[in-house]
């Protein structure tokens, strides 16, 4: 199990979900079946238009996440990840801070998923 804190403008308050990790629902699936509204158009890891910000939140070393060549492809073009991070992640396993919500599978680690509630918005890194 893991805790899944959603949090955005949009919502009154911060919002935490039990997820079944590796249950390969996505992050957005998690947030449409507890009805937290994350921007989403093509729901296939192309548009960028879930763009969230995730962070960890266990003391524990993040477990290794896997990006689809989609998702890397997006958050490049968009600017949303840089090379230094791109290599950081295929060769280090080390997540990038952005992420697209409906490529995301959620892992077995407590995570706080931010997103500004406007489609491929970015949230505030320096919060």
């Amino acid at each position: 199990m893991a805790n899944v804190t959603f949090s955005a403008p949009t919502l009154e308050k911060d919002v935490t979900v039990y997820a079944v990790a590796g249950d390969n629902k996505t992050l957005l699936g998690v947030a449409k079946q507890n009805n937290i509204a994350i921007p989403c158009q093509c729901q296939d890891g192309e548009c960028g238009s879930c763009l969230i910000k995730v962070t960890i939140l266990d003391d524990r070393a993040p477990h290794g996440i896997h990006l689809t060549d989609k998702e890397k492809l997006t958050l490049s073009v968009n600017g949303k990840m840089t090379k230094a991070q791109l290599n950081d992640t295929e060769t280090n396993d080390m997540p990038p801070p952005y992420r697209l919500a409906c490529q995301y599978i959620v892992r077995d680690e407590n995570i706080l998923v931010e997103f500004s509630g406007e489609p491929g918005v970015e949230i505030d890194l320096r919060r």
